[in-house]
């Protein structure tokens, strides 16, 4: 009967997840909301089917181990120095006020002194995942106040896993007074040094040797598993070993796997399974809800969501122009923030789980984060227009810019390449070779997706930009940059999903440029219909060597041998035969001439691969 449940809870949990996922983001919020209107629905607090509250749970545990393996993988210490005097004293303050403000609340709801910190403390952090969405939903990630906004959610994160280590020992059934509490901190703070350098320096070397091994397989599935036993593996030894929480020691799990030649594989092989795990988490908390609670106490939840819709951005406002940055910088970063999700969910459970939050305190913050998740899209669409109103008025305009300075502190430099000088190249072999020497003797700088982890290793160790991973897999062309590039070549000829590259390359960057190479003539006019503008095949460049060799060796004259391999190529691939036929055109064309009147000029992609020169 157990498995039935687990069964039911798993696909009825599932199937409300994906409708109304689907319907929310239909109507243009974030599916997250959609998932935790799911839980409601399978909920005990709602006629209809009930998903196992019991079971949900357990797997919703799994659903944070990989979360936060997943905050951890992408992070990286050189993101939050480039902002860091901004993100660090910025994301201190707002967390500080914020969870000042939230206590205030909850001391006003009748709540004792521990009670209202703990929410204080769930109030204070945004979801990482709604930001992110929203940054890049309006082409921001990239911006000054995308960097900054991420490096602030970086602190942020690391505030709430120091939070949800110090919980147990402050509120724990072993928790002391005020005179050993320093001495409690100070061994907690020793046994998590000595987790944090164990994992990060052992770890370092462990685990980059399993992953090596599992890839050096050549199966998938053995190093998605590896990924998996790290994550949960490191988790469970954090808790058990060393008193730590799961959370954290799944995050160092996806620091140390972040730090290796696999982050960009195991991000797109691995996680998925993570966001079915993370779906089930917003299930899980969306089942604690209780809609008629919102009647019983809807000034409680009007007051909450107060404090993230107007306290938390105000704050984060006044901070981000106090350290120098223009409106146009602060106003989008304190919007953003205006939310809570995941982290909320974990450091209220973590105080439930301690008995110290009440169980009105769930009810609070699940009402609150569906309410800002679904509001943060149009709050953020505000900042211009509030520039604007704010423009147009003078005397605050001035008070607004009284601090900017000229050059924004901790601001990323500019992008110093033009995407006309910049190309990705999937594969790298004799052709994927032959085509990045072309591009850098032209002033075109390629960047090599390949999945060979000795010719990754072979490239770093010559300077060559490479990206480890699967190129039909949307983070590893984000990770190779193919929105800021101007070329995308696929040299090989045996890669499946060519087309879902194409799809996802034209995705996150319009305007690129494909070339496609094939080993056959058929697949051309799939190519050219996922987005392709040059395609060459191997049959009909065999094809046209051959006819060439032919006419020359009867003696054809030059106008004859090229009527006659424009004759071929129609026969092969009818309409398609200007993209056949290796023209130079398509492969320079990307990057303008800088007046170098001695620049080489090579051959098109599709030109380099003549009979004998690629055997792979």
């Amino acid at each position: 009967m157990h498995n039935l449940d687990l069964v039911l809870t798993l696909a009825g949990g599932l199937a409300a997840a994906l409708a109304l996922g689907y319907a929310t983001h239909r109507l243009g919020l974030s599916p997250i909301v959609g998932y935790l209107l799911a839980g409601v629905a399978v909920g005990p607090h709602t006629p209809g089917f009930v998903a196992d509250r019991h079971t949900a749970e357990q797997l919703a545990e799994v659903g944070v181990i990989l979360l936060m393996f997943g905050v951890g993988l992408p992070f990286r210490v050189e993101e939050l120095l480039a902002v860091r005097r901004i993100a660090l004293p910025g994301a201190a303050a707002q967390c500080a006020a914020a969870t000042a403000l939230g206590a205030g609340v909850a001391l006003g709801f009748g709540w004792g002194g521990p009670a209202a910190v703990v929410f204080g403390l769930s109030v204070s952090v945004a979801s990482a995942v709604v930001l992110t969405r929203v940054l890049a939903d309006h082409h921001a990630l990239h911006t000054p106040a995308g960097h900054v906004a991420v490096g602030w959610l970086v602190v942020q994160d690391l505030f709430a896993v120091l939070v949800l280590v110090l919980l147990p020992a402050v509120f724990g059934a072993g928790a002391v007074g005020p005179g050993r509490l320093p001495l409690v901190l100070g061994l907690a703070a020793v046994k998590i040094g000595v987790l944090v350098a164990g994992v990060l320096v052992v770890g370092g070397r462990v685990v980059p040797w399993l992953l090596r091994h599992a890839a050096a397989t050549g199966s998938r599935e053995l190093f998605t598993l590896t990924v998996l036993v790290v994550a949960l593996g490191v988790a469970v030894g954090s808790a058990e070993l060393f008193g730590a929480s799961m959370a954290l020691g799944a995050f160092l799990a996806g620091m140390v796997v972040g730090r290796s030649d696999f982050s960009v594989r195991a991000a797109t092989e691995a996680l998925p399974m993570r966001d079915a795990f993370a779906v089930l988490f917003f299930v899980s908390v969306g089942m604690l809800l209780d809609p008629a609670f919102l009647l019983r106490a809807p000034g409680r939840v009007a007051a909450t969501a107060g404090v993230v819709l107007v306290g938390t951005p105000v704050v984060a406002l006044g901070v981000v122009l106090a350290r120098g940055y223009p409106p146009r910088v602060a106003l989008p970063v304190a919007l953003s923030l205006a939310q809570v999700g995941e982290f909320s969910f974990i450091l209220a459970a973590a105080g439930a789980g301690l008995g110290v939050l009440p169980d009105e305190a769930t009810q609070i913050l699940v009402a609150v984060a569906i309410g800002t998740i679904s509001l943060n899209p149009l709050v953020y669409r505000l900042a211009a227009p509030v520039e604007s109103w704010a423009a147009r008025r003078p005397r605050l305009w001035r008070l607004l810019i009284a601090r900017v300075r000229e050059q924004l502190p901790g601001a990323p430099a500019p992008a110093g390449v033009d995407p006309a000088y910049r190309a990705v190249v999937v594969g790298y072999g004799p052709v994927g070779r032959t085509v990045c020497r072309l591009l850098r003797e032209n002033g075109i700088e390629p960047t090599v997706i390949e999945l060979n982890i000795d010719t990754v290793s072979r490239l770093r160790a010559g300077g060559v930009p490479v990206v480890y991973g699967d190129a039909t897999r949307r983070d590893t062309l984000q990770e190779a940059g193919v929105d800021r590039a101007g070329s995308l070549l696929l040299s090989s000829s045996g890669m499946t999903g060519s087309e879902e590259v194409i799809r996802l390359a034209r995705e996150l960057n319009p305007g690129v440029r494909v070339l496609a190479r094939s080993g056959y003539v058929r697949e051309l006019p799939a190519l050219q219909r996922a987005g392709a503008e040059g395609m060459f095949s191997g049959e009909g460049e065999v094809a046209l060597a051959l006819t060439e060799a032919i006419l020359r060796r009867l003696g054809a004259t030059p106008e004859q041998t090229d009527r006659e391999r424009e004759r071929v190529r129609l026969e092969l691939v009818g309409g398609h035969a200007g993209d056949a036929a290796g023209s130079p055109e398509p492969f320079l064309s990307a990057a303008p001439d800088r007046g170098r009147s001695d620049r080489p000029v090579g051959p098109a992609a599709g030109a380099t691969d003549r009979p004998g020169t690629d055997r792979g």
